[in-house]
Protein backbone atom coordinates (compact mmCIF):
# COMPACT_ATOMS: atom_id res chain seq x y z
CA UNK A 1 0.00 0.00 0.00
CA UNK A 2 1.97 3.15 -1.42
CA UNK A 3 1.24 7.18 -0.38
CA UNK A 4 -0.86 8.24 -2.93
CA UNK A 5 -3.42 4.85 -2.36
CA UNK A 6 -3.72 5.54 1.68
CA UNK A 7 -4.53 9.49 0.62
CA UNK A 8 -7.39 7.94 -2.00
CA UNK A 9 -8.45 6.20 1.45
CA UNK A 10 -8.16 9.08 3.78
CA UNK A 11 -10.27 10.64 0.99
CA UNK A 12 -12.80 7.86 1.36
CA UNK A 13 -12.98 8.15 5.04
CA UNK A 14 -12.89 11.75 4.77
CA UNK A 15 -16.36 11.98 2.23
CA UNK A 16 -18.25 9.73 4.97
CA UNK A 17 -16.97 12.04 8.02
CA UNK A 18 -18.29 15.16 5.54
CA UNK A 19 -21.41 13.59 4.91
CA UNK A 20 -22.08 13.08 8.53
CA UNK A 21 -21.33 16.38 9.25
CA UNK A 22 -23.29 17.71 6.77
CA UNK A 23 -26.42 15.80 7.83
CA UNK A 24 -25.98 17.13 11.41
CA UNK A 25 -26.54 20.26 9.82
CA UNK A 26 -25.59 22.64 12.61
CA UNK A 27 -23.68 25.92 12.32
CA UNK A 28 -20.54 24.40 13.84
CA UNK A 29 -21.05 21.10 11.81
CA UNK A 30 -21.16 22.87 8.53
CA UNK A 31 -17.98 24.60 8.87
CA UNK A 32 -16.13 21.42 10.15
CA UNK A 33 -17.82 19.86 7.31
CA UNK A 34 -16.36 22.50 4.84
CA UNK A 35 -13.16 21.73 6.55
CA UNK A 36 -13.01 18.42 5.92
CA UNK A 37 -14.31 18.71 2.25
CA UNK A 38 -11.50 20.65 1.86
CA UNK A 39 -8.87 18.13 3.12
CA UNK A 40 -10.58 15.58 1.29
CA UNK A 41 -10.65 17.96 -1.97
CA UNK A 42 -6.30 18.04 -0.91
CA UNK A 43 -5.61 14.55 -0.89
CA UNK A 44 -7.21 14.08 -4.12
CA UNK A 45 -4.73 16.72 -5.41
CA UNK A 46 -1.63 14.78 -3.98
CA UNK A 47 -2.53 10.88 -4.25
CA UNK A 48 -2.00 12.15 -7.98
CA UNK A 49 0.73 14.22 -7.57
CA UNK A 50 3.03 11.98 -5.21
CA UNK A 51 1.45 8.66 -8.05
CA UNK A 52 3.23 10.79 -11.00
CA UNK A 53 5.96 12.26 -9.67
CA UNK A 54 7.60 9.16 -7.60
CA UNK A 55 6.06 6.70 -10.54
CA UNK A 56 3.64 4.63 -7.60
CA UNK A 57 0.53 4.44 -10.31
CA UNK A 58 -0.90 1.36 -9.45
CA UNK A 59 -3.96 -0.95 -10.45
CA UNK A 60 -5.51 -0.12 -7.29
CA UNK A 61 -5.14 3.59 -7.44
CA UNK A 62 -6.21 3.70 -10.93
CA UNK A 63 -9.41 1.74 -9.57
CA UNK A 64 -9.39 3.63 -6.86
CA UNK A 65 -9.16 7.00 -7.42
CA UNK A 66 -12.31 7.63 -9.12
CA UNK A 67 -14.46 5.72 -6.87
CA UNK A 68 -12.97 7.40 -3.90
CA UNK A 69 -13.92 10.94 -5.94
CA UNK A 70 -17.79 9.89 -6.91
CA UNK A 71 -18.08 8.92 -3.35
CA UNK A 72 -17.01 11.91 -2.08
CA UNK A 73 -19.12 14.47 -4.68
CA UNK A 74 -21.74 11.99 -4.36
CA UNK A 75 -22.11 11.71 -1.06
CA UNK A 76 -22.09 15.65 -0.63
CA UNK A 77 -24.73 16.19 -3.26
CA UNK A 78 -26.71 13.35 -1.55
CA UNK A 79 -26.50 15.07 1.68
CA UNK A 80 -27.36 18.53 0.11
CA UNK A 81 -30.77 16.59 -0.98
CA UNK A 82 -31.64 15.57 2.48
CA UNK A 83 -31.20 18.73 3.95
CA UNK A 84 -33.72 20.13 0.65
CA UNK A 85 -30.80 21.92 -0.72
CA UNK A 86 -31.18 20.58 -4.29
CA UNK A 87 -33.20 18.40 -6.16
CA UNK A 88 -33.23 14.70 -6.22
CA UNK A 89 -33.23 14.51 -10.28
CA UNK A 90 -29.98 16.99 -9.83
CA UNK A 91 -28.81 14.47 -7.36
CA UNK A 92 -29.57 11.32 -9.86
CA UNK A 93 -28.34 13.12 -13.14
CA UNK A 94 -24.90 13.69 -11.09
CA UNK A 95 -24.30 9.74 -10.12
CA UNK A 96 -25.72 8.42 -13.23
CA UNK A 97 -22.97 10.28 -14.99
CA UNK A 98 -20.33 9.90 -12.61
CA UNK A 99 -21.32 6.11 -12.13
CA UNK A 100 -21.54 5.45 -16.01
CA UNK A 101 -18.50 7.20 -16.81
CA UNK A 102 -16.39 5.27 -13.92
CA UNK A 103 -17.98 1.90 -15.31
CA UNK A 104 -16.52 2.94 -19.03
CA UNK A 105 -13.22 3.71 -17.62
CA UNK A 106 -12.64 1.17 -15.41
CA UNK A 107 -14.26 -1.56 -18.30
CA UNK A 108 -11.37 0.04 -20.59
CA UNK A 109 -8.81 -0.13 -17.86
CA UNK A 110 -9.38 -3.84 -17.57
CA UNK A 111 -8.61 -3.65 -21.57
CA UNK A 112 -5.47 -2.19 -21.04
CA UNK A 113 -6.93 1.34 -22.27
CA UNK A 114 -5.98 4.34 -19.74
CA UNK A 115 -8.08 7.56 -20.58
CA UNK A 116 -6.48 10.67 -19.54
CA UNK A 117 -9.08 13.47 -18.43
CA UNK A 118 -10.24 15.59 -21.31
CA UNK A 119 -10.47 19.56 -20.79
CA UNK A 120 -14.08 19.52 -20.35
CA UNK A 121 -14.13 16.42 -17.84
CA UNK A 122 -11.62 18.98 -15.51
CA UNK A 123 -14.22 22.15 -15.90
CA UNK A 124 -16.87 19.60 -14.63
CA UNK A 125 -14.84 18.29 -11.52
CA UNK A 126 -14.07 22.37 -10.64
CA UNK A 127 -17.91 23.12 -11.49
CA UNK A 128 -18.64 20.68 -9.14
CA UNK A 129 -16.01 21.75 -6.50
CA UNK A 130 -17.07 25.27 -6.91
CA UNK A 131 -20.61 24.58 -6.54
CA UNK A 132 -20.06 22.61 -3.58
CA UNK A 133 -18.02 25.37 -1.70
CA UNK A 134 -20.50 28.26 -2.55
CA UNK A 135 -23.44 26.23 -1.17
CA UNK A 136 -21.71 25.45 2.08
CA UNK A 137 -21.18 29.05 2.18
CA UNK A 138 -24.54 29.92 2.28
CA UNK A 139 -25.21 27.46 4.50
CA UNK A 140 -23.22 29.28 6.99
CA UNK A 141 -24.40 32.29 6.04
CA UNK A 142 -28.17 31.49 6.18
CA UNK A 143 -27.25 29.84 10.10
CA UNK A 144 -25.14 32.71 11.24
CA UNK A 145 -27.49 35.99 9.97
CA UNK A 146 -30.43 33.89 9.12
CA UNK A 147 -32.64 36.94 8.70
CA UNK A 148 -30.78 38.98 6.31
CA UNK A 149 -32.74 39.07 3.20
CA UNK A 150 -29.55 39.08 0.41
CA UNK A 151 -28.79 35.90 2.69
CA UNK A 152 -32.45 34.53 1.93
CA UNK A 153 -32.39 35.63 -1.63
CA UNK A 154 -29.09 33.55 -2.24
CA UNK A 155 -30.18 30.91 -0.60
CA UNK A 156 -33.37 30.11 -2.39
CA UNK A 157 -32.54 31.61 -5.60
CA UNK A 158 -28.88 30.87 -6.24
CA UNK A 159 -28.54 27.41 -5.14
CA UNK A 160 -31.09 26.33 -7.99
CA UNK A 161 -29.40 28.46 -10.46
CA UNK A 162 -25.89 27.15 -9.52
CA UNK A 163 -26.96 23.58 -9.64
CA UNK A 164 -28.45 23.93 -12.91
CA UNK A 165 -25.12 25.11 -14.24
CA UNK A 166 -23.15 22.72 -12.28
CA UNK A 167 -25.67 19.96 -13.47
CA UNK A 168 -25.38 21.00 -17.06
CA UNK A 169 -22.10 20.93 -17.38
CA UNK A 170 -22.05 17.69 -15.65
CA UNK A 171 -24.46 16.20 -18.10
CA UNK A 172 -22.46 17.69 -21.26
CA UNK A 173 -18.96 16.16 -19.65
CA UNK A 174 -20.37 13.26 -19.75
CA UNK A 175 -21.77 13.00 -23.22
CA UNK A 176 -18.51 14.34 -24.76
CA UNK A 177 -16.56 12.07 -22.67
CA UNK A 178 -18.83 8.98 -24.04
CA UNK A 179 -18.64 10.56 -27.75
CA UNK A 180 -14.94 10.59 -27.78
CA UNK A 181 -14.55 7.40 -26.28
CA UNK A 182 -17.17 5.11 -27.99
CA UNK A 183 -15.04 3.36 -30.02
CA UNK A 184 -12.74 2.53 -27.36
CA UNK A 185 -15.14 0.82 -25.27
CA UNK A 186 -16.69 -1.59 -27.39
Amino acid sequence: MNTPNKLTILRIVLAFICIGLILKNTFNSIILALIVFGLASLTDFFDGYLARKYNLISNLGKILDPIADKILIVGVFFSFFCLGLVNAWMVILITVREIVLTGVRLLNLKKGIVQDAQKIGKYKTVSQIAGILIIFLLMILAKSIPSNETVIFLYNKFIPILMWYVVGITVFSGIIYLKANQTISK
